[in-house]
């Protein structure tokens, strides 16, 4: 672990240039004394780190001063190798890029190094969409991706779930998200908004420049728009009686509730409050667990399975 953290404050001083002992340890999450311990420990072994006093003072490396790759861990090296998405690179035009970086990462780690991470390419890799999921074409996606790295407003023809559903938009592109193998676009102006990049039809670039929201951080604005999803997907309950095996058939959300709010009853079955979507898509989801399940409530959730059910009957009578 100290070697590691030693290596950080080279990496940090790098590439921030000077920084108080104080922030090293913020950063590090260690005390200021084990940065001066850890600092100690460099100029003795001969690293060009220097220290000014003063309230504007702090530490950093001798101009010109540059760690290599030779210094990476075998963990770190395994997770460069396997945290790159070609299909992603691919999908944003940088391919033929994203191959003579892995070429040159490659090149410059040491032989056993380089050996070993070549193994853990061979036995793993990456498939982003799911299952079933059908790639998207999504023609448009180098252009929004240029857009985003240029800071370029867009002029696009969307199409969207509602009447109307081919409209026409200007936006201001703030970041790209890759997520569950599909491209979402996030941009103003103002409060950023999400859009599906296969969904647009038509672009046009031009040459204003986007103004970014203060302080806007994309990562965190996602898992928060992702955090509000969740929490309106799921607006209602209903409680459920189950067998084993139609508790075990579960999935996501629903076998979350199941393991906080189920209690087993005398015959075997268990009882639950499950959140559910709409009246509709409850419907088709406790139908498709069959006889292995009972809706008790609400009401109207339960006339419906009961409607169903009989329509059903009749049918295939």
């Amino acid at each position: 672990m100290r070697s590691s953290r030693l290596l950080s404050i080279l990496l940090l001083l790098q590439t921030r240039g000077r920084m108080t002992a104080a922030e090293l340890a913020g950063t590090l999450e260690v005390s200021v004394r084990t940065i001066y311990r850890d600092v100690e420990s460099l100029h003795a072994a001969g690293v060009p780190l220097y220290g000014d006093a003063g309230h504007r003072g702090g530490y950093r490396l001798l101009s010109g001063h540059r760690s290599r790759l030779t210094d990476l861990f075998t963990r770190e090296a395994e997770a460069l190798v396997l945290a790159g998405m070609p299909g992603a690179a691919e999908g944003l035009g940088l391919g033929a890029h994203f191959a003579d970086a892995q070429l040159k990462l490659r090149a410059a780690l040491p032989e056993p190094l380089r050996e070993h991470v070549d193994r853990l390419r061979a036995r793993f890799h990456i498939d982003a969409p799911g299952w079933y999921a059908k790639g998207d074409e999504v023609p448009f996606l180098p252009e929004v991706a240029e857009a985003v790295r240029a800071g370029r407003v867009l002029e696009v023809r969307y199409r969207r779930w509602k009447a109307p559903t081919d409209v026409d938009r200007r936006l201001a592109p703030y970041g790209l998200v890759l997520k569950a193998g599909r491209w979402y676009l996030v941009a103003g102006p103002g409060d950023p908004r999400t859009y599906r990049v296969d969904q647009i039809l038509a672009l046009t670039a031009t040459d204003e420049e986007v103004v970014h929201p203060e302080d806007f951080d994309l990562a965190a604005h996602w898992r928060a728009s992702q955090t509000d999803f969740h929490a309106r997907l799921h607006q209602g309950e209903a409680i459920v009686r189950l067998t084993p095996e139609g508790a075990a058939r579960l999935t996501g959300a629903a076998a979350r509730a199941l393991k906080t709010t189920g209690t087993q009853d005398e015959d075997g079955w268990t009882r639950a409050t499950l959140p559910v979507e709409s009246l509709d898509h409850a419907t088709s989801t406790f139908l498709a667990l069959g006889a292995e399940a009972e809706v008790l409530a609400p009401e109207e959730l339960r006339a419906r399975m009961a409607e169903t059910v009989r329509a059903l009957a009749l049918r295939y009578a």
